[in-house]
């Protein structure tokens, strides 16, 4: 018989998290009747971290998925009027996305969504171990030698 290997099992967990964290949003997006999914959701909150419109190009490496996988949520959001593209002041060739009304909209029902999963989820941990798991998250996502001030959650 082999020893069990606590590593495996802590990779397993946080699999397992993972899924169940991904279920429960989706669930949430769907009760709100939003028409968008978590990909969708995902390409919305990072478009709104944008000072201004950024290029399919940089949404794809701030999401570290091909372009064109960008392209095709773009093509949904747009068709949902979340998002539109607009040609690039200085450079014309370039296409930019930007959010319209509907999509801030849709993002503040996101962030109420979010807010309503992580309150499902977190729901059996005391304020404390919320405190500890926060710190831990941030640990595991940030890296090791990482400034602890820097890439602080946010809501």
């Amino acid at each position: 018989m082999t020893a069990p290997d606590p590593d495996g099992l802590l990779a397993e967990q946080l699999l397992r998290l993972t899924r169940r964290v991904h279920r429960i949003q989706k669930r949430h997006l769907e009760h709100r009747d939003l028409g968008i999914t978590p990909a969708q959701s995902r390409l919305l909150r990072t478009l709104a971290h944008y000072g201004s419109p950024p290029r399919m190009a940089d949404l794809a490496k701030r999401l570290e998925v091909v372009p064109r996988a960008v392209t095709t949520l773009v093509d949904g959001l747009e068709a949902a009027g979340k998002v539109r593209r607009v040609p690039d002041p200085a450079n014309r060739r370039v296409i930019r996305i930007e959010l319209t009304d509907d999509g801030r909209a849709a993002l503040r029902e996101l962030r109420g969504a979010r807010r309503s999963a992580a309150e499902e989820i977190l729901a059996p941990l005391t304020d404390e171990q919320r405190a500890v798991l926060g710190g831990l998250l941030d640990t595991l996502i940030d890296g090791p030698g990482a400034d602890p001030g820097e890439g602080r959650r946010t809501a």
